[in-house]
């Protein structure tokens, strides 16, 4: 029969035997590509799915389309107008031919009894008739009109600068979009790790589970033999509630992040994620001086506010060709008449030169200037600041990383330092030259420190992230 003194030996090897693997778990395999893999595979369908990203891109198609409007208008236009009247009523206007010329047909008659005239023709005397005054509507009874017009503008500053301007509009919307792809990656990256953190929390909390069970239900054997006071089994039941509270917020830390991982995604809030967590500590090869200067250069918010800085200057341009005249060509051929036809009797053609100068508009062009000039002033500020602000921020990353590195060899030793600490406690436990007491507060200290070390691993991941996202790092043409 075991001795109460062999089966506690024995639970508490048990009990180590479970805290052994509780350290196992919580080991990470640096060596392993499937991660990152699999996270691209995410970040892929992050920017294939995303809601908010899909709209900026709809946006940037919609620029491409005002640019490719804006620049039909270099090109002629061509039109085809057909109108039939049918009119009754109206004005009517009177000719007084009469009056205009009876007197002096009158006087001809005259003449001509004194010099008779002859018509060649008939042989007979030519008289001259007595004209009644005309009267005719203003509006034909029925006409048409049907015409090809061809309009062509010859020299219009506004369409130039305008073409230019909607070019650099599309490149705005194209900048943002990017961007938000780059800001897209870290976050998917950041709910991502936040998601692994989480299930190792929790696989670590499931492993102390196991460990405290063991222990109470030691405990309650001894105390049931009047080994201990009863105090001993309160106290390890104690640190079972204190540990379950932790499970639930471990639960829903995991749930959270899971939630928003997928929203990002554009999936189902409860999708299923594959968890790979196989971790790989890249560490940042460039100089916080060369991460500086790589996000000058590829940060899409600067190209924006670049295009921007090009947008005020066509306007400023554009403001300044007011005071230059347009020219326009028009060419029009058609058929008129009362009756529809279409013969040579009918048609007409139409070619006009259009020039048109504003000489005199109340000196709204110089305010134009003057506020184009400012805004062109203002951009390029925004621009020297957003440079600084870009640079304060790589650099802020950048030493946010090597303190969360060196934050992982301070938790490495920790967990080494206490792992070792717990060991001795046991042994002394095991020979009854250590207290409960002792011994639990050297398996709490062990955890805390294991959790410390998760959150330490994650959270330079999370750091990451944020530096390659800050530093431009990321390839978002991968």
């Amino acid at each position: 029969m075991p001795t109460l003194k062999s089966y506690t030996m024995e639970s508490l090897k048990r009990a180590r035997l479970i805290l052994a693997s509780t350290a196992l778990s919580v080991i990470f395999n640096t060596a392993n590509n499937a991660q990152q893999n699999m996270l691209d595979a995410y970040i892929h369908e992050g920017l294939s799915g995303n809601l908010a990203l899909q709209q900026k891109l709809a946006s940037y198609e919609q620029s491409i389309q005002d640019l490719r409007a804006a620049r039909g208008l270099f090109y002629p236009s061509v039109s085809l107008n057909a109108r039939y009247t049918v009119a009754e009523g109206g004005r009517i206007i009177s000719f007084p031919v009469g009056d205009l010329l009876n007197d002096a047909y009158s006087t001809l008659n005259t003449l001509s009894g004194i010099h008779v005239l002859i018509d060649p023709e008939t042989g007979e005397p030519v008289h001259f008739p007595v004209l009644e005054n005309q009267d005719f509507r203003f509006y034909r009874p029925t006409e048409h009109e049907t015409k090809l017009e061809v309009i062509q503008h010859i020299f219009n500053p506004k369409i130039y600068y305008n073409n230019r301007i909607k070019s650099d509009l599309a490149q705005v919307k194209q900048a943002d979009a990017t961007a938000y792809k780059r800001h897209l990656v870290a976050e998917i990256k950041t709910a991502y790790f936040n998601y692994l953190k989480a299930i190792q929390l929790n696989k670590l909390i499931d492993n102390t589970r196991r460990l405290l069970e063991e222990n109470i239900r030691v405990n309650e054997r001894l105390f049931e033999n009047d080994k201990i006071t009863i105090d001993n089994v309160y106290r390890s039941r104690a640190e079972l509630g204190k540990l379950e509270q932790k499970k639930a917020e471990a639960i829903k830390m995991e749930q959270s992040a899971a939630a928003y991982f997928n929203f990002l995604l554009n999936k189902p809030l409860d999708s299923e994620i594959m968890a790979d967590e196989h971790l790989i500590l890249e560490e940042t090869e460039e100089s916080v001086h060369a991460a500086r200067d790589n996000a000058i250069e590829i940060r899409e918010e600067l190209q924006m506010l670049q295009s921007y800085g090009k947008i005020a200057r066509n306007n400023l341009r554009l403001n300044r060709s007011l005071k230059l005249p347009t020219l326009t060509g028009a060419v029009d051929y058609g058929f008129q008449g009362e009756e529809y036809r279409f013969t040579g009797d009918d048609d007409y053609l139409l070619a006009s030169l259009v020039l048109r100068w504003d000489l005199f508009n109340g000196m709204q062009n110089d305010a134009r200037i003057q506020h184009a000039r400012l805004e062109q002033k203002m951009i390029e500020q925004k621009q020297e600041e957003a440079e600084s602000v870009i640079r304060l921020e790589v650099t802020n990353s950048w030493y946010d990383l090597q303190a969360a590195y060196k934050s992982i060899e301070a938790a490495e030793m920790q967990v080494e330092t206490t792992r070792k600490a717990f060991q001795i406690i046991a042994r002394k436990f095991d020979q009854g030259q250590a207290g409960l007491m002792e011994f639990i507060d050297a398996r709490t200290t062990m955890t805390n420190a294991e959790e410390n070390l998760i959150t330490a691993r994650y959270d330079y991941l999370i750091s990451f992230a944020d530096y390659e996202r800050a530093a431009g790092l990321y390839n978002l043409e991968k």
